[in-house]
């Protein structure tokens, strides 16, 4: 089970990243429509996460709090990178921030999958097609958003 064990750990400290990651944005973004958008998506992340939490205690894994806390340092230096590139509507740190929470809700989505052909007991009795879903859903929405930054961030770009 030790791979299990760490699989589900490398989901849940990429749960880590990604919060923190969303968290920062909602809060620049606060009352405008980008912060409604970040603000959504973080409470269902926060949701998956604690479905995460639930499935490894209900087969006795243990949280690696090494991994968190490097998921919360490696985040704090990616957000550096997309912070050089600006965090305003428009930038390019928006766009690699929204490409970064696409890998991540995509990897989310992996898990579910994962999980689900696993066929793992589900004492909780854990949809895991359904949670796919709302990741696939996620996805989409993240998509349109992420689109909107390229047509902002690269308006006018030339010599392409």
């Amino acid at each position: 089970m030790k791979g299990l064990d760490s699989y589900l750990n490398d989901h849940l400290a990429g749960s880590v990243s990604a919060l923190q990651m969303i968290a920062h944005w909602a809060h620049v973004q606060k009352g405008k429509p980008l912060g409604g958008f970040f603000a959504e998506i973080k409470t269902e992340i926060e949701a998956d996460q604690d479905t995460l939490h639930d499935v490894m205690r209900s087969l006795g894994v243990q949280e690696s709090k090494a991994r968190q806390a490097g998921a919360w340092a490696a985040e704090k230096v990616g957000r550096a990178g997309s912070m050089i590139a600006g965090d305003e509507p428009g930038s390019l740190g928006l766009v690699l921030t929204l490409e970064g929470l696409m890998m991540a809700i995509v990897g989310k989505n992996l898990l579910w999958r994962a999980l689900a052909a696993a066929k793992l007991p589900q004492p909780n009795g854990y949809d895991f097609e359904e949670l796919e879903r709302r990741a696939e859903q996620q996805i989409e929405r993240i998509e349109a958003e992420r689109i909107r930054a390229v047509q902002h961030a690269f308006a006018g770009a030339t010599g392409l």
